[in-house]
């Protein structure tokens, strides 16, 4: 026999040793099937072997030695197994190998310097995996290496210099490493090359005019890296350009027109460096762009007209420079705006232009720190996707224009402002009466400018004091009823005054106790309006210090976010008599609590648990990926996910959040909930997003088994057992999850197992 092809298969079971018997065989494919146990030593027997493909399945234990014996192998596929161990320094005598895929495994050690001796070399993948040092220094010696990755590794030091005169390149990725090093002397002129990743590393220098002569470039990712100097106008060579990524560098200068004719470039991320001057005018050039970020720089001027012509912008970030002026009407003309519109944090001013109205797919919209005046167009009110309008910190007044998607929003995105008015909770009704409006307005300027100097939290001190203050009069008195409403307008929700949260839980009283939260007790409470509440107040203890830290995080992060799947922050009081948020009420409780409630349990189904896992996902997402900087939660945990009587999650408990901070160390104390803390935390204090990564992972397989998987977690995945798993993890109580549902369950199973990594590298982002 020479050939034996058997992949695509549902073999179980391990390799038989005795396939080293068949010395005729030049072809063995098993791949994609559920094989498991280790590669046996045997197989180094076949000498004639010229492709053995293994992948896609779930084999164990450590590659032998003896595959370095098989000289006349060409292609070597053992992608996407759960391979241990170090890669042999006996496949240097691989003389024939052309193509080596080892990716997507759990390899660790070293790329053996052995690997600079494979002449015939076309293809080598092993991303993925928890391989570190140094790359060989002559892995691209024999001239002939097109396809090199290594992505989502620990590998480190510099580019090795072979890769400067490796003129046969086509792609070179190698984001999310700790490779170091000059990038300006590493680089050579690559006629073939189609994709470059090097993005979240820490390379230095200055961005190689080598590479705008590589005119065959589609991708080029130098992201999160410490790259100085300015952007070369000669990329606009790179004609066929459609990703160009050079965000969170040290990068300064203007940004050059010439890029401008890079009419194939469909993703331009210039974001978070020190970038200044102006946008080119010849921006309109770009036909193609469908996303442009250029926030968190230096930028200055005026936003150019010409911005209207990129008809294919889905998403335009500009927020957080210097700009001036108005905004450009012309941008009303991207009618393909969906995803977002940030212009918030410049220094733009006149009215709001009408044509944005024509924007009815844009979602996110948000003009907040500005000095915008006069009223929002009626026309804003055709925006009917819009979903998040945020103007607060202008100078708006007159009515806010509602849509179907704005019923419920909160009044922060709208204060403060000139005179806004609406049907939102927590503003002015537009029909006041003149006199109490003009009063209004006479208390809130003279509290503005308090606001200005002793910041929010005072204010809203300074608020509380009003309304205990005049909580004493008589209930027919006008003054407590101006008074109540003041307090509104800084609670973000009108119909949350003081004395109603106050009477609704008869003060605090411990009958209305529905849970103990992180730092506080917390509290059900029902308004005067019949809507629940849930109420949060700090505990008096002797650690009130931390906790009052704890109270303020929550309260800083939750007036800062928006979420489906994140539970809604109605306001908050801060005072020395009373501290707590109120929040909505979510009515099933938490996911610990329903897991443990044999009815509950029987009835949250697998489609609802797979529908959970997604809204959870989605929520942690949005705190890594959405938030500017990112938000850590860092308490990820079943007891801080809320369900609603339909079982859609809530991610709760922002108390130990931390936001991640580009210029800091991150490092923190521990926090978080034993059996879900990510295990680096315990020799290291810096805190990353794959802390809640991992934490995630419990959760999922906490609501896939119904019970915490603290016997998994103590080591008994290892060595190939997740075969016997799958069958034997999931939660008895509900009925037998269909054939359709048993597919999503084994991936979530293999997802969580991913992110519960020991390595934060060898994790996925949520994204």
């Amino acid at each position: 026999m020479k050939e034996l092809y058997l992949w695509r298969n549902q073999i179980i079971g391990s390799i038989p040793p005795e396939l080293g018997s068949l010395t005729l065989l030049n072809k063995l494919l098993l791949r994609t099937n559920q094989i498991t146990g280790p590669i046996p030593l045997e197989l180094g027997i076949l000498s004639n072997l010229q492709n053995l493909d293994l992948s896609n399945n779930q084999i164990s234990g450590s590659i032998p030695d003896s595959l370095g014996n098989i000289t006349n192998l060409k292609y070597l596929g053992l992608y996407r197994n759960q391979i241990l161990g170090s890669i042999p320094k006996t496949f240097g005598k691989l003389q024939s190998i052309q193509v080596m895929e080892i990716f997507s495994n759990k390899l660790s050690g070293s790329l053996p310097q052995e690997f600079g001796d494979l002449i015939s070399l076309v293809e080598l993948g092993v991303s993925n995996n928890l391989l570190s040092g140094p790359l060989p220094t002559n892995i691209c010696s024999n001239g002939r290496l097109q396809y090199l990755s290594g992505h989502s590794n620990m590998f480190n030091g510099p580019i090795p210099r072979s890769i400067k005169t490796c003129k046969s390149l086509v792609r070179l990725l190698f984001e999310s490493n700790q490779l170091t090093g000059d990038i300006s002397q590493h680089f050579g002129v690559y006629p073939q090359l189609i994709e470059m990743r090097l993005s979240s590393n820490r390379l230095l220098g200055m961005i190689s005019p080598n590479l705008g002569m590589c005119t065959q470039l589609t991708t080029l990712t130098l992201n999160h890296n410490m790259l100085t100097g300015s952007i070369p106008p000669i990329l606009s060579k790179l004609s066929n350009l459609v990703l160009l990524r050079l965000e969170s560098n040290h990068l300064s200068g203007e940004i050059p027109p010439e890029i401008c004719t890079l009419e194939n470039l469909y993703r331009l991320n210039l974001s978070s460096n020190q970038l200044s001057g102006s946008i080119p005018t010849q921006i309109g050039k770009l036909s193609n762009l469908g996303y442009l970020d250029i926030s968190g720089n230096r930028l200055s001027g005026s936003i150019p007209e010409e911005l209207g012509a990129c008809k294919k912008l889905q998403s335009l970030k500009i927020n957080n420079n210097n700009f001036i002026g108005s905004l450009p009407g012309a941008i009303g003309n991207l009618a393909g705006l969906q995803i977002m519109l940030d212009v918030s944090n410049n220094n733009l001013s006149d009215v709001l232009p009408q044509q944005l109205g024509k924007l009815e797919m844009l979602e996110f919209l948000n003009l907040s720190h500005n000095q915008f005046s006069g009223n929002i167009p009626s026309s804003y009110a055709s925006m009917v996707s819009l979903s998040m309008l945020d103007v607060s910190y202008n100078d708006l007044e007159g009515p806010v224009p509602t849509t179907r998607l704005l019923q419920n929003v909160s009044a922060s995105w709208f204060l403060p402002n000139r005179d806004l008015c609406g049907n939102i909770s927590g503003m002015t009704p537009c029909y006041s009466t003149p006199v109490a409006s003009h009063h209004k307005r006479k208390i809130l300027g003279l509290l503005l400018p308090i606001l200005l100097v002793v910041g929010f939290s005072i204010v809203a001190a300074i608020v509380v004091i009003i309304m205990l203050n005049y909580n004493k009069r008589k209930p027919e008195d006008s003054v407590t009823a101006e008074g109540r409403d003041l307090f509104s307008v800084w609670n973000f929700d009108g119909r949350l005054a003081f004395d109603d949260i106050v009477r609704a839980t008869e003060d605090f009283d411990d009958m209305y106790i529905i849970g103990i939260g992180g730092y506080g007790k917390v509290y059900k409470a029902q308004l005067q309006d019949g809507q629940l509440v849930a109420v949060k107040k700090l505990h008096q203890t002797e650690e009130e210090l931390d906790d009052e830290r704890r109270f303020h995080s929550e309260m800083e992060i939750l007036s800062q976010i928006r979420h489906r799947s994140i539970v809604k922050m109605y306001g908050f009081c801060s005072h020395p008599a009373y501290k707590f948020i109120v929040y909505d009420y979510i009515q099933q409780g938490s996911l610990h609590g329903t897991l443990e409630n044999e009815e509950f349990a029987k009835e949250l189904d697998w489609q609802k648990r797979i529908a959970l896992t997604n809204d959870v996902a989605q929520a942690i997402s949005y705190l890594h990926h959405e938030c500017s900087p990112p938000i850590i939660h860092r308490d990820i945990t079943s007891n801080n996910i809320l369900l609603d009587t339909t079982f859609k999650a809530f991610v709760s408990d922002f108390g130990t959040a931390r936001i991640l901070k580009p210029d800091s160390s991150n490092w923190s104390a521990l926090a978080g909930t034993y059996g879900y803390i990510a295990p680096e935390l315990s020799y290291t204090s810096v805190v990353t997003e794959k802390c809640d990564v991992y934490s995630f992972g419990v959760v999922v397989l906490e609501l896939l088994m119904g019970k915490h998987p603290r016997d998994l977690l103590d080591g008994s995945l290892s060595n190939g057992k997740q075969a016997m798993l799958v069958k034997d993890i999931l939660d008895q109580r509900p009925t037998t999850p269909t054939a359709t549902e048993e597919n999503s369950l084994a991936l979530l199973i293999k997802l969580a197992f991913s992110c519960l990594e020991s390595s934060p590298q060898a994790r996925p982002t949520m994204r």
